[in-house]
């Protein structure tokens, strides 16, 4: 996207829109990283409302309300994507959105209680109120983006009826409705938030800065991995130091190193260059950025919470209730990566296959052991699969990125 220059004729406002140049690419500014501490808190919440809600309801609860979470932030990203955060307006609105964020995080734990309006209420004038402000910022400049923006708005308007009327019902109605919210909310992406009289958007007029963009995901990654090493680090602190309270927290903190391994050693780079280079970045945007990275995201919170139970009750019998995020936690994480790094280099890594296998091994002997066995097992298969895929691509060239014809829209191959 060509954003117009600073000097304007007389009489016009200012652009708040970011300059771009090629061979250049939008920095990610100190201002998006204060606004991602309102997210720090954010995912620590829901760590905690899924450690104090271990169950099938819990969950599910826990996971709508990281979905809502993940979708304010991502939609953010992509606003300071075009944005100048240098702006003084626009750091107003984000400023704003920061208050917000941090009133809906402290709702989090009591969102299915007594918290649910103001959960409701914070997100709905986050998603709806960024959008507006977007509108304004565009103007007549950019009609095509500011035409997908009124699409975001129209159904935003929707979804934030079901917010609102699941926060004023009852516990049961109120999952459902919000269920249909977000799905709402994720389905509209697929169909180009079609609304009768303003069409589809198509995603090639998404014109996304890529670099910045992965910039942005890897930095909320940081996050997640840094509430995993803060639950490592309090959890062990406040525990007497034996033997086996010692081995699981080198056996939680060995995990974490293997999960920033595996993400941050040579995937990041190559899929921020695979956008970079892409007919249609708004199209590869939407699938690794958008969707994956909640995969990879949601992994480590589970794995988070795997590690504080870990770390409470290291011997003794493993229940299901801890053997689900003991496992459930890094295949989720493994998934989004062989997904994301599937799509940046047109193959899924072996490596991760072998992963999963290694994990389901883990499943099936886990009544024969205890906590501590189990997470040294999990954290030794993610140290392997950051082993393997480490040495195997240092002697494999890079793979060319699949759309380096640029005729084409889409990947080569997915899978």
């Amino acid at each position: 996207m060509r954003v117009a220059s600073r000097d304007r004729p007389a009489g016009r406002r200012p652009s708040l829109l970011r300059e771009r140049s090629p061979g250049d690419h939008a920095k990610v500014t100190n201002i998006e990283l204060f606004f991602d501490l309102v997210f720090a808190f954010a995912i620590t919440q829901l760590s905690h409302t899924l450690l104090a809600r271990l169950t099938t309801v819990g969950a599910l609860e826990t996971g709508i309300l990281f979905l809502a979470v993940w979708w304010v932030w991502i939609y953010t990203s992509f606003a300071t994507n075009w944005l100048d955060p240098e702006r003084s307006a626009v750091r107003l609105m984000i400023f704003a959105l920061m208050g917000l964020g941090l009133l809906m995080s402290c709702a989090l734990p009591h969102a299915f209680d007594a918290g649910g309006l103001l959960f409701a209420g914070c997100y709905v004038a986050m998603q709806i109120g960024r959008t507006l402000f977007l509108l304004w910022a565009l103007g007549k400049a950019h009609p095509q983006l500011t035409r997908n923006f009124r699409r975001v708005t129209v159904w935003f308007s929707v979804s934030a009826l079901l917010w609102i009327a699941g926060a004023r019902a009852e516990h049961d109605d109120r999952l459902l409705l919000w269920s249909i919210a977000i799905a709402v909310e994720y389905g509209a992406v697929w169909i180009g938030f079609w609304v009768p009289g303003l069409g589809r958007s198509l995603t090639r007029h998404w014109t996304i800065e890529g670099e910045h963009l992965a910039e942005r995901c890897s930095l909320f990654v940081m996050i997640a991995l840094g509430e995993s090493i803060l639950v490592t680090g309090s959890t062990a602190a406040s525990t007497k130091a034996t033997l086996p309270s010692v081995a699981a927290f080198g056996v939680a903190f060995a995990g974490s190193v293997a999960m920033w391994w595996i993400y941050f050693n040579l995937g990041y780079g190559r899929a921020a260059q695979q956008i970079a280079h892409a007919a249609d970045p708004g199209r590869i945007a939407r699938l690794s950025y958008t969707y994956v990275q909640l995969l990879i995201v949601g992994g480590i919170i589970v794995s988070a919470v795997a590690d504080e139970l870990l770390l409470m009750h290291p011997s003794g019998h493993v229940d299901l209730h801890t053997l689900v995020p003991m496992i459930g936690g890094p295949t989720l994480f493994l998934l989004g990566n062989l997904w994301f790094k599937a799509i940046a280099w047109n193959r899924p890594p072996l490596s991760h296959l072998v992963g999963f296998a290694l994990l389901a091994a883990i499943a099936v002997v886990s009544p024969s052991l205890e906590p501590l066995g189990v997470g040294a097992a999990v954290a030794g298969v993610l140290l392997v699969v950051a082993a393997w895929e480490t040495l195997s691509l240092r002697r494999t060239p890079a793979p060319l990125p699949p759309e380096t014809d640029r005729r084409s829209s889409l990947p080569a191959k997915i899978w």
